[in-house]
């Protein structure tokens, strides 16, 4: 997948530090995909946005790219972590916790 950088800035733009509580909804919704930390999460939300299903899907299999499971929420109530980034692609918004923030 080739992103120019102006697709590329402009997803950066809309990618923001988020705290639990606000993705919350999202995620008693179904709508809250959890990005692994070894993925660039602007990549992952540009596949989502071009509907690059082969990519997805091979992110989704290895599950670097995944529905947000009952585990994770339950572990980010608890934690309150400050290093969420999160960036809409309707229907859904993807979440990745940051290494090292």
């Amino acid at each position: 997948m080739t992103l120019s950088d102006e697709a590329y800035a402009a997803i950066l733009g809309a990618t923001g530090n988020i705290e639990w509580k606000t993705l919350e909804p999202h995620f008693a919704r179904g709508d809250l995909l959890v990005v692994a930390p070894e993925l660039d999460l602007v990549q992952a939300a540009a596949a989502m946005m071009e509907d690059d299903s082969e990519q997805i899907k091979a992110w989704m299999d290895a599950r670097q790219l995944q529905v947000a499971t009952d585990a994770q929420a339950g572990d980010w109530a608890e934690r309150e972590p400050d290093n969420l980034w999160a960036v809409v692609i309707r229907p859904w918004v993807l979440v990745q916790e940051r290494v090292g923030s």
